[in-house]
């Protein structure tokens, strides 16, 4: 079975849109684990816009899945990551002021960084996962960086899935073949949904793990949300 890793970053920027601690972090990343999460997953930028430091280290003791922790490799990241020792640790390029992820890394361009940064991460065994763009040469790239996974950029396919092109996951396919082929394990995510989550399953060969944030708990909200006015208005009454 493909684990599955709950991102956690909408949650709080819940919270930080109001102040305060509702929705308690703490408690929703417990509740993920019992509600059957393999996985959480966090992604702190230097901003602290959703998920700050301080949440990393406030997580650490109550994960008994895997933790993830997700994010562009500078200073302050690493010296957190190492700090925290998790699970996983996938390295993302993305710029101080991304609103989210959107590209793989150049595995090529940034080799021999990515070789010193992984390195560091095994001396402290914690695994490592390099975040991808579908494309053979990227994925080779990947396995010379020394990395125990790759984690597929799954945007275009869900773009793609969405206007009813199945043929858009092939090169996602192709990559994930190569990458078996090489050792590397393989992950998944962005833009994965109740919508393409089975198909993207059924057709990539040896899927680990896949980490889903925005579409689960938007999902969550409005699966929900009938249940929560019915609530509301048998207290009303």
């Amino acid at each position: 079975m493909t684990k599955l890793s709950v991102n956690i970053n909408k949650i709080a920027t819940l919270r930080n849109s109001r102040g305060g601690n509702v929705p308690n972090l703490i408690k929703v990343a417990k509740d993920l684990q019992q509600f059957g999460a393999q996985g959480i997953t966090i992604h702190p930028r230097p901003d602290e816009r959703h998920i700050k430091y301080q949440d990393a280290l406030d997580l650490k003791p109550i994960v008994y899945t895997e933790y993830n922790i997700e994010g562009n490799p500078i200073k302050k990241f690493m010296d957190l990551v190492l700090e925290i020792k998790p699970t996983q640790v996938t390295l993302v390029p993305d710029a101080d002021d991304a609103i989210t992820s959107n590209a793989g890394w150049d595995t090529i361009k940034h080799k021999d960084f990515l070789i010193d940064i992984i390195a560091e991460c095994k001396r402290h065994d914690i695994r490592t996962s390099i975040f991808v763009d579908p494309v053979i040469q990227m994925v080779e790239g990947a396995k010379e960086t020394g990395t125990d996974r790759i984690e597929l950029y799954t945007e275009e396919f869900a773009k793609q899935y969405e206007l009813g092109n199945e043929k858009g996951i092939q090169s996602y396919i192709t990559a994930a073949i190569k990458a078996n082929e090489l050792g590397l394990g393989i992950n998944a995510g962005h833009d994965l949904s109740l919508e393409n989550i089975k198909f993207f399953k059924e057709n990539i060969p040896n899927l680990l793990e896949v980490s889903i944030g925005h579409a689960l708990i938007s999902e969550s909200i409005y699966l929900g949300i009938e249940n929560v006015v019915n609530m509301y208005l048998q207290k009303l009454k």
